[in-house]
This record gives C-alpha cells, sequence and structure tokens, in this order.
C-alpha cells in the first residue's frame, strides 16, 4: 500500500494522538479524517464503516454537513437510543464549518457518547483549526487520519500496485506503469480502471490487456512519445506526438514526461546491482530501474546530458520564454530520438 507521507506543520507535528495513514483507519470515539486527496478521505470512510457493520449489522449510518449545519443536529444524534444501537456520524466540509457545528463539536468532545463513532472530515485550511487542535491535543479520545495528496508517480503505481495485490491478482510492471500514466491525474480513474481490469481478465494483467482497454490514453499519453524518442525511433514519436497534441494533450507534461525519464536514466547510468538495491539506494521503484537500463541501451553520457539540457530549455519555452511550443517539442524529441545529436 502506498505510504502517506505526514505533514510537517507545527500543529501536526504537537499532535499527542495517534496519527495513520489512510488504509490504517480504525474505530475510535473520534475520526479526524485530514489531507487534500478526498478519494483517500471516501475510500477511508468506507473501510470504517464497513469494519464497524462488521463488528454489529445494526450500525446506523448518519451524514451531515458542516458547513450546512443547524445547532443541535450532533449532539442529537450523538444521544442515547431506544434500542442502543452503536452509530457512526459522519461529518463532511469541517474546513467550511459553521459557528453552530464548531461550539456543538466542543462540546461532544467534553464527553463523547457511547458506542458511538463521530468522523470529521476537514479537507485544509484554517477553518475549524479550534477544533483540530482540540482533538489533536486529545481531547475525545481521537486518532487522525492523513490522506495526503499522491504527488509522485511512484505513490501511484504503489497504490495500484496494491489494488492487485490485495486482490491477489498479478500485474506486470509494465501493464502497472502504463495503466498509471494513463490515469495518473486522477486517482479515482485509476482505482476504477485497475478494478475494470481484474473484473474483466483472468491471470496475469500484460501491457497488451492494458493497452486494448485504454489504449486510447495509453498510445497518446506523454510517456509513450517519450519511449519512443528514447528507443530512436523518431517517425513513430512524432506521429504519436502530434496525434497526442491534436486530441488536446498540454504541452507540459509532455516535456515533464521526457525530463523526468532522462533524469531517471541519468540517476540509474553507471549503477551495479540488482534492479532492487539500486532502487532502494535512488528512491526509484525495482522496475523504473530495470526500464531505464534498457532505455540506457544505445545511448553515450554526453548525448545524454544534451538531451537533458535540451529538455530543460524545451521546459522554458513551453512554458512562456518561446512564442511556439509545438517547435520545440518536436525539436527537444529529435535530440531525444537521435541520442543528443542533431542532424
Amino acid at each position: 500500500m502506498a505510504t502517506t507521507k505526514r505533514s510537517s506543520g507545527s500543529a501536526r507535528a504537537k499532535a499527542s494522538i495517534p496519527q495513520i495513514p489512510w488504509h490504517e483507519i480504525r474505530p475510535a470515539p473520534v475520526v479526524l479524517v485530514t489531507g487534500p486527496e478526498s478519494f483517500l478521505a471516501d475510500r477511508a470512510s468506507t473501510m470504517l464503516r464497513d469494519a464497524l457493520r462488521g463488528q454489529d449489522p445494526s450500525l446506523e449510518v448518519h451524514d451531515l454537513g458542516a458547513d450546512t449545519y443547524a445547532p443541535g443536529e450532533l449532539l442529537t444524534l450523538a444521544s442515547p437510543s431506544l434500542f442502543g444501537e452503536p452509530r457512526l456520524i459522519r461529518v463532511a466540509n469541517v474546513e467550511k464549518c459553521t459557528d453552530a457545528f464548531l461550539e456543538d463539536a466542543l462540546s461532544f468532545l467534553e464527553q463523547p457518547a457511547d458506542d458511538t463513532v463521530v468522523l470529521l472530515r476537514h479537507g485544509g485550511g484554517v477553518r475549524g483549526k479550534k477544533l483540530l487542535d482540540a482533538i489533536r491535543g486529545g481531547a475525545g479520545g481521537g486518532i487522525e487520519v492523513i490522506c495526503a495528496e499522491l504527488k509522485r508517480d511512484n505513490d501511484r503505481a504503489d497504490f495500484a500496485a496494491a489494488e492487485f495485490r490485495h486482490a491477489g491478482r498479478p500485474i506486470a510492471p509494465l501493464a502497472l506503469r502504463a495503466l498509471v500514466s494513463a490515469f495518473g491525474d486522477d486517482l479515482g480513474e485509476l482505482a476504477g480502471a485497475c478494478q475494470q481490469l481484474m473484473a474483466d481478465t483472468e491471470g496475469e494483467i500484460t501491457e497488451q490487456t492494458v493497452t486494448k482497454y485504454y489504449g486510447g490514453r495509453v498510445e497518446t499519453n506523454a510517456f509513450a512519445v517519450a519511449d519512443a524518442a528514447i528507443a530512436g525511433r523518431h517517425g513513430e514519436a512524432l506521429g504519436l506526438l502530434r496525434h497526442a497534441l491534436d486530441t488536446g494533450a498540454d504541452p507540459v507534461p509532455m516535456v515533464a514526461a521526457f525530463a523526468m525519464k532522462l533524469r531517471t536514466m541519468a540517476k540509474v547510468g553507471g549503477t551495479r546491482g540488482s534492479g532492487g538495491q539500486v532502487a532502494s539506494q535512488l528512491g526509484l521503484a525495482p522496475w523504473q530501474v530495470d526500464r531505464a537500463r534498457r532505455d540506457l541501451q544505445g545511448w553515450e553520457e554526453a548525448g545524454l546530458g544534451r538531451a537533458i539540457l535540451a529538455a530543460a530549455e524545451c521546459d522554458a519555452q513551453v512554458k512562456g520564454a518561446g512564442r511556439d511550443p509545438v517547435f520545440a517539442l518536436e525539436t527537444l524529441l529529435r535530440v531525444v530520438a537521435t541520442r543528443g545529436e542533431l542532424h
């Protein structure tokens, strides 16, 4: 499962309650779910509900919006019921909460209700800070579940790999990379793609399987263009680039894909040891090391250096320093496809 990084913010650093990643969510009188990644927060909320329902099928689930909260709602839902059913009260938009909610929530922390779990979803910002500080200080006996945004390709690949691993389904490294490249901008779409592949196929999921289902996205993405150019297939790379641009691809992430692959090649070049050993040393995934070593075939150090400089120049051009981002991209593509030499 992808590891979730903790914030270095002073409030969080001083917290005296357990702070855990989303996939380790567990029942507590108060469960504070923080961080910008809404998909992970929703997944964590569902996991908590299912865990509580597994303990007692009579669980009552109630949903509130802190931004539309009316005085007394939380305390009313948390008050003892006639038959004593356990309750899960999920409160959304705490970062936009009303004054009435703040007052009632702080009151609830002083004496949490028995057999009741209150999940508070706070997406970020300063609104509700007094409540967050109280929970992090230990009031209510709560825990904090952190749903940080998965920004790095490694983190998204770990997330997708865990989806397949937990279902007991193998996926080839290149298939995983293609899938993450195609859906890297939306974690929810990536998770949905994983589930669809597992539901519709049997056995190992290969790169061909991913291409069959998501070829329209995979074949024209930035990494496909970069892969073809790095392999020296200039005509194929140029065709993919023009098709991607014609279908609305943004030049900036296209350049970023080139830069990321070239930097990885530079890191891996000259290293010795197994893919796993080198990956651990460089902070990469083993499949990235193996792929970079394959990509380096036919390259020389000087040519790689020139390609990296060309990527930096192209990055500046597409971000406003030049007038023709398409020409800048095609120039970068030629440099890479000729392994650092312009003809």
